[in-house]
């Protein structure tokens, strides 16, 4: 088999799954990715030495036994929030041509690594989800904000009123 997963017909049908959360087996891996086609392989990666020894190292690889389940569980599995973390679902090889893309020199903008991986818009659709979501959160963090600042000065004017009112009454 080749080591870059570039010319073997075999890597066609091999899924990397990443970001898996340490709480998910080979069971519950193979249970999720089983409804896409019959899987005839499994690598679960697991820390061999060092202090981790025997913990999941955060990724896997799968294989099915046609290139076209192979491409419709990464399409429906890719993203996916499993413990609370998207997956990243590619094919074994895409992974090849991305270190590629990564060791060029940088260019303007993510498109050029896009257009190598072939994908237009899984790395750039995440990033805009993610800023879509810090966005969304500085945005509640300073409505709550302004809701505890107005409560304030409500408690300030309120005792301002009251003080006031007692005040005249006396």
């Amino acid at each position: 088999m080749d080591p870059n997963c570039l010319t073997d017909k075999k890597c066609e049908c091999r899924l990397f799954i990443g970001n898996l959360d340490k709480r998910v087996s080979e069971v519950a891996l193979i249970k999720m990715f089983s409804p896409f086609g019959k899987i005839v392989g499994e690598d679960f990666m697991w820390h061999t030495c060092g202090p981790k020894r025997g913990e999941p190292r955060g990724f896997a690889f799968i294989e099915f036994s046609t290139k076209e389940e192979a491409e419709l569980a990464k399409e429906k599995m890719h993203g996916k929030l499993i413990c609370g973390r998207p997956l990243t679902v590619r094919l074994a090889n895409e992974k090849s041509l991305m270190e590629t893309a990564e060791a060029a020199p940088q260019r303007v903008g993510a498109s050029n690594k896009s257009s190598l991986t072939g994908r237009s818009s899984g790395q750039m659709s995440r990033s805009a989800k993610i800023a879509a979501i810090k966005n969304k959160l500085k945005e509640m963090e300073e409505e709550s904000n302004g809701t505890k600042r107005q409560k304030v000065a409500d408690k300030v004017s309120c005792s301002n009123g009251l003080d006031r009112s007692s005040t005249k009454e006396s």
